[in-house]
């Protein structure tokens, strides 16, 4: 496969693609029960930063219910992303600049965040602070900002991308990989 380059007009064009082929178009539907999930833990990991009469233990318990859950749907979409759109994509535009690096590095943030924050909440005593809390929330809180504003990138420019540079064949590769996942 020959690499293509991707100029400052790319961007531009992008854009274009008004319909994706039916694994694009399920990677992206995915998206959508995601970011439900994200926004109703963010809400609550929001308001227990701001107000510390909701930084609770039991608050905190019940983010991490959310956020786990939330783990638990985002890994299998994130496999199929990772192990099989951006590496059929790498082999069109390459890893070392665009679109692929910025995707694998906003991935990695997320995951971390959210492990920091499962790994946090797991590790608290019977007594917390406050502050403690507040600051464990703002894991989770920070992994939704990385994420939504990543979703909306791949929506509008990974995925067109990939429309528009994967053959047919790798379409229907693509599907066949992400549904085994």
């Amino acid at each position: 496969m020959e690499r293509q380059p991707l100029g400052c007009m790319s961007g531009m064009m992008i854009n274009e693609v008004g319909e994706f082929c039916p694994g694009l178009e399920q990677l992206k539907k995915e998206h959508i029960p995601l970011t439900k999930q994200m926004e109703n833990f963010y809400e609550l990991a929001q308001t227990i930063e701001e107000d510390e009469t909701v930084a609770t233990k039991e608050n905190l318990q019940q983010l991490y219910t959310q956020v786990k859950e939330f783990v638990s749907q985002l890994e299998p979409h994130s496999e199929r992303e990772e192990g099989v759109l951006f590496e059929m994509m790498v082999g069109h535009i390459g890893r070392e600049t665009g679109p692929i690096v910025v995707m694998e590095y906003e991935h990695d943030q997320a995951k971390n965040y959210l492990r920091r924050f499962l790994s946090e909440t797991d590790q608290l005593g019977s007594k917390v602070e406050p502050n403690e809390i507040r600051t464990i929330a703002n894991y989770a809180a920070s992994a939704y900002l990385i994420l939504s504003d990543h979703f909306m990138k791949e929506e509008n420019v990974l995925f067109p991308l990939a429309e528009q540079l994967l053959s047919p064949e790798e379409k229907q590769e693509l599907e066949v990989k992400i549904n085994q996942i």
